[in-house]
């Protein structure tokens, strides 16, 4: 946590553009290895602190509570919201909690006599990530009261705006909305933002986010597409925007989802979009076989466009920390290495002033926040779209294709400010290869 405090003295984070930042889990995880359930059981350890021993004291690893409180500090001071990433589904075998309490633990073993380990989906509410994880069973009362007091005293203590909540379709509502009942109760004046994490349906996800519960989820459906469509040549922009009409069907058009460039669970979207990776290999493995590397530079204009497509549209946008600077990583824990400040290349340079200008400009202008979405065209290889509120007007156009093209906007832009390279003659813009441009007009 010391060197988050630094670059937040240095203004690395404000002068990025950024007024939230995410911390993943910090409380005690075991000092020790352990084997991993799946072949070829590898062993690893707890680095990534979602095997909490304990659920609010703070892993000497990363620092104590005073750092945190320091931390948490220092963001202010920027007005920067800290959330913190809380686990809630399951503890550590180690864990006081369980150990006091074993019959909080789900079964580990079925009726078949199979363990439940993983079966995302069959078992979404029981299973067990390992077999030294034991899933804690909301259906006992005394353990969402028990919890869920957990998840206060951190916000309370370390005075946090909000959480990530880890695993959050392998909790039951009752949790979730004892939980934010709770955090409504204690803070009727403060805004405390809680964004969930759960693979699945959009049905599934939107499930969680309501009053009682969630205020967003993580829109991996709409991620998944934009990955496809931004990172492959022979893919169409219809795609996209069908996902996005679904999104908005399914969270309204004004939703405070998440809109990722990606995550510490999947690879990262500049090794498909470089071909250093291949969608058709198992991405854990190729993280351990080989070194990937950028092959075809490419890929930085395709990350610099899946970025102003998620900065651009309605919902919260999340950038996956080195994500700015395009580094590449297969699947966990490749995608986690360790972030580089310095002697950046031109192209990371370039990708980090393209974020800079996204992001202050989605925090200069209410359209961007607040706008209605309305599609003007969309083709294969061309995707243009607008944002509207009150008199203030932002066009956002993409080009994915291998040839310049010309973007006939058919009206008369008037006054208006162009935020990138594009050549404009009256109202026909013309987009390079792999490019976007952002006009706002009042």
């Amino acid at each position: 946590m010391d060197g988050i405090i630094q670059k937040l003295k240095e203004g690395y984070f404000s002068n990025l553009g950024v007024n939230a930042i995410w911390l993943s889990p910090v409380t005690q995880n075991p000092l020790h290895a352990e084997v991993e359930y799946p072949f070829p059981h590898r062993k690893y350890s707890g680095y990534h602190g979602y095997w909490p021993v304990s659920c609010t004291k703070i892993d000497s690893r990363f620092g104590n509570s005073q750092t945190l409180k320091k931390l948490v500090q220092e963001a202010h001071k920027k007005d920067i919201k800290v959330l913190l990433d809380f686990v809630s589904n399951h503890v550590h075998e180690n864990n006081p909690i369980i150990k006091k309490h074993p019959q909080w633990a789900t079964d580990l073993i079925l009726e078949d006599g199979t363990e439940n380990i993983r079966i995302w989906d069959e078992q979404r509410l029981t299973t067990w990530f390992d077999r030294f994880l034991p899933t804690i069973d909301y259906s006992i009362s005394e353990a969402v009261e028990m919890m869920t007091d957990s998840a206060l005293f951190m916000l309370s203590e370390y005075k946090l705006d909000g959480f990530r909540h880890d695993a959050t379709k392998h909790i039951p509502t009752i949790f979730w909305r004892t939980l934010t009942k709770k955090v409504k109760t204690n803070f009727p004046n403060k805004s405390i933002y809680q964004i969930g994490e759960t693979f699945g349906s959009r049905e599934l996800i939107g499930s969680y986010v309501s009053t009682g519960q969630l205020d967003g989820q993580f829109d991996f459906n709409l991620y998944f597409d934009s990955r496809e469509v931004f990172a492959k040549d022979n893919t169409s922009f219809k795609q996209l925007h069908n996902s996005l009409m679904e999104t908005f069907s399914h969270y309204g058009n004004h939703s405070l989802m998440g809109n990722i460039t990606g995550n510490h669970d999947i690879p990262r979207f500049i090794s498909y979009a470089s071909k250093g990776l291949s969608f058709s290999e198992d991405a854990k493995e190729a993280g351990w076989d080989r070194d990937i590397k950028i092959k075809d530079t490419i890929g930085y204009n395709k990350l610099k466009m899946l970025t102003a497509f998620i900065t651009t549209i309605p919902g919260i946008p999340v950038i996956y920390y080195a994500d700015e600077i395009g580094m590449v990583g297969a699947g966990d824990p490749d995608n986690r290495r360790p972030m580089i400040f310095e002697e950046l290349n031109t192209y990371q340079q370039d990708v980090k002033k393209n974020i800079q200008i996204l992001l202050r400009l989605r925090q200069s202008k209410l359209s961007l926040i607040y706008g209605e979405f309305n599609l003007l065209q969309v083709t294969d290889k061309t995707y243009v779209y607008e944002r509207n509120y009150l008199n203030q007007k932002s066009i956002i156009m993409f080009n994915k294709g291998f040839e310049s093209v010309n973007i006939n906007l058919n009206k008369d832009l008037g006054a208006y400010k162009q935020y990138f390279n594009s050549k404009i003659e009256n109202s026909i813009v013309t987009l390079s290869p792999f490019s976007f441009e952002i006009l706002t007009l009042n």
